[in-house]
């Protein structure tokens, strides 16, 4: 773990913490995942961040050569789970690829507010969370990933992400070391 520090102007966005997503069966208990993100959320307001949550609600099209068919979606599959505690200061993103930036008003939302580093938490590991990540690096954010806060349907992928891809765009650490930097910046 080698995070050092979070920028003066540092946003969080929780990716995927839906309540379809988080019935999947996952490598780490996804209530310890929405857990860890429920506590980076509430810290982030507390300190006056920005929150941003997102959801999945379809699919980019094309072709692939693993099937995608979901079945019949309950209703309220792509809403956030509420342990999130969603609030009116929380922008909020549908997306429907893998990555939060694409086709969406995500950048723009943060260049905005003059952010300049993203912590990102979330499910999938490997696909939403390391999309975001990708597509935050290439449009020159800092990156901080919470590496307890986070989860995959598949551990190698996970890990994969977290020691080979993630170091490579940015920091890790855990939600106790983002919450201290938070707290001393304050201070």
């Amino acid at each position: 773990m080698a995070l050092t520090t979070l920028d003066p102007n540092t946003a969080l966005i929780v990716i995927d913490l839906q309540k379809g997503i988080v019935a999947y069966p996952t490598v780490h208990p996804a209530a310890v995942v929405v857990k860890q993100a429920s506590t980076l959320a509430d810290a982030f307001r507390r300190h006056g961040r920005p929150v941003v949550l997102v959801n999945v609600n379809g699919g980019a099209p094309g072709r692939t050569e693993q099937a995608r068919n979901l079945g019949e979606l309950p209703a309220d599959w792509a809403e956030l789970v509420p342990e999130l505690s969603q609030q009116p200061t929380d922008h909020t993103v549908t997306k429907r690829t893998w990555g939060a930036f694409t086709h969406t008003d995500l950048d723009e939302h943060l260049k905005k507010l003059g952010v300049t580093q993203l912590v990102i938490v979330g499910v999938a590991t490997s696909i939403g969370v390391e999309s975001t990540a990708r597509h935050a690096y290439e449009n020159g954010y800092n990156i901080t990933l919470a590496v307890d806060a986070m989860t995959d349907m598949n551990a190698d992928a996970h890990h994969n992400s977290v020691t080979r891809i993630f170091p490579r765009l940015g920091e890790t650490g855990t939600t106790q070391q983002i919450i201290d930097l938070l707290d001393r910046r304050s201070a």
